[in-house]
């Protein structure tokens, strides 16, 4: 077979004879590797499941299509359990704690089933140190250190375990193709092999991911859209807590979160987020708010804290950290703009206590209410939780799930709430005391009285 020099986008896979500045596929800049590949015809990658389509009413499913994992944290983001078949995709940091969580997972669910797990970074003395240490001693795990796909794909055949985990792809290599182990090329290759192995042979498969830089899986976008669900392990790794993030589930809700506190043992459940998350705050300083968000179907209260300082540069500092910084950015502008605030002069820094991100439009009004906090230096009531979008103009408008988020404030001993006034005239919870408000000056006369 003839070989010849391609050029493939490391993000999206596509591939050109020479080499481009930017990809025409994703416009992404700088992001074409060469990769040597061998002129063959294309392999078949269609998954082939059945011989003849099959009516819906037809199909019959076992009530036994998931394997619970007996770790409540994991099983929520997971939708229940690992679902017979999958194939799931577990992406994170190096060092975040990724092969001490799968190796947990082959010793919470080989009591029901049969697990391989294939580890293309370790030997097996490796493993066995690691699993001693996590006090693992399954007779229902069996271990393969190995990077040949096709010889993993030929032990889970002749094995036939329930569940075969693969740490990692980058590391797994196919022997005809003709790229180095890590390419686009062989990761897009091997993860189609798993795909067709989990689905024809009815074995689910967990597989790890390397992250880049900017904190995506490495290797081609192609990647998530193959497997049925991807989980994202994140914190830092000088600090205890974890937090595994569900991006895409197709048995299951997205964007669910399971917390977790990295011990000595390995890692341990935090079935209350929200008390881990507010068990340190400090009483009666300017700067601090709370907030209720939602993290999938599950309410979660945060400290946002905040801290305006002089500047003394001509460009004052915006930093955040946990929150969107283009919308910490517009909230300071309508401080300045619609109550006054001189923030010109000012150095901004926001954060989000714990390391936990918050994507949600719902912290709007504790990020402005904490930044006027410490610019008036006043402090909020350490029993007021806080909740509400910040429009342009200033205004305060509804949330979704107002009473759910009410109800875990509830439940954590909050007295207050500071709502959307169009949330407050339906909410019918006794016990707190919701308090509407329609604008972010009414929201700060209100905390500072």
């Amino acid at each position: 077979m003839k070989e010849k020099i391609m050029y493939v986008c490391s993000s999206c896979g596509y591939q050109s004879p020479k080499w481009m500045g930017k990809c025409p596929s994703c416009n992404e800049w700088s992001s074409f590797a060469e990769e040597t590949v061998a002129q063959k015809p294309k392999s078949k990658t269609a998954v082939s499941i059945s011989s003849e389509p099959v009516s819906l009413d037809n199909i019959q499913i076992s009530g036994e299509e998931r394997y619970p994992t007996n770790k409540e944290e994991l099983d929520r983001v997971l939708g229940g359990g690992i679902v017979k078949g999958s194939l799931i995709l577990v992406g994170g940091d190096p060092g975040i704690g990724k092969s001490t969580l799968l190796l947990q997972i082959c010793d919470s669910v080989s009591d029901c089933s049969s697990v391989m797990y294939v580890s293309g970074e370790e030997s097996l003395s490796q493993i066995k140190l690691r699993a001693q240490r996590l006090n693992i001693t399954t007779k229902n795990l069996t271990l393969l250190s190995e990077t040949s796909l096709d010889s993993v794909i030929y032990h889970a055949k002749e094995q036939k375990p329930q569940i075969v985990i693969i740490d990692s792809i980058q590391t797994m290599f196919k022997e005809d193709a003709a790229s180095a182990p890590g390419s686009v090329s062989q990761v897009r290759e091997c993860t189609y092999s798993l795909m067709r192995l989990a689905k024809e042979n009815a074995i689910s498969v967990i597989i790890v991911g390397h992250v880049t830089k900017d904190g995506n899986i490495a290797g081609p976008r192609v990647l998530e859209h193959m497997v049925d669900c991807v989980l994202y392990f994140e914190g830092e790794r000088h600090q205890s807590y974890r937090i595994l993030r569900t991006v895409k589930n197709r048995f299951g809700s997205t964007n669910e979160i399971g917390v977790f506190e990295m011990k000595d043992t390995g890692l341990s459940e935090v079935k209350n987020p929200s008390e881990m998350l507010l068990s340190s705050r400090p009483k009666n300083t300017s700067g601090t708010a709370i907030v209720c968000t939602i993290e999938g179907t599950r309410p979660v209260l945060s400290e946002v804290q905040a801290l305006c300082s002089y500047t003394g540069f001509g460009t004052p500092r915006r930093v955040t950290t946990g929150v969107d910084f283009s919308r910490s950015c517009m909230l300071i502008a309508v401080l300045e703009k619609k109550l006054g605030f001189k923030m010109q002069s000012q150095d901004v820094y926001i954060n989000i206590v714990g390391g936990i991100k918050i994507a949600e439009t719902a912290t709007d009004l504790a990020v402005a209410l904490s930044i006027a906090s410490n610019y008036k230096n006043f402090s909020i009531d350490e029993n007021t939780c806080i909740m509400g979008e910040v429009g342009l103009t200033g205004e305060v408008r509804s949330v979704s799930y107002i009473e759910k988020r009410i109800m875990e404030c509830k439940k954590l001993g909050f007295k207050k709430c500071i709502v959307p006034k169009s949330n407050s005239e339906d909410i019918k919870i006794k016990g707190i005391e919701i308090i509407g408000v329609s604008t972010v000056k009414e929201a700060i006369d209100k905390v500072m009285n």
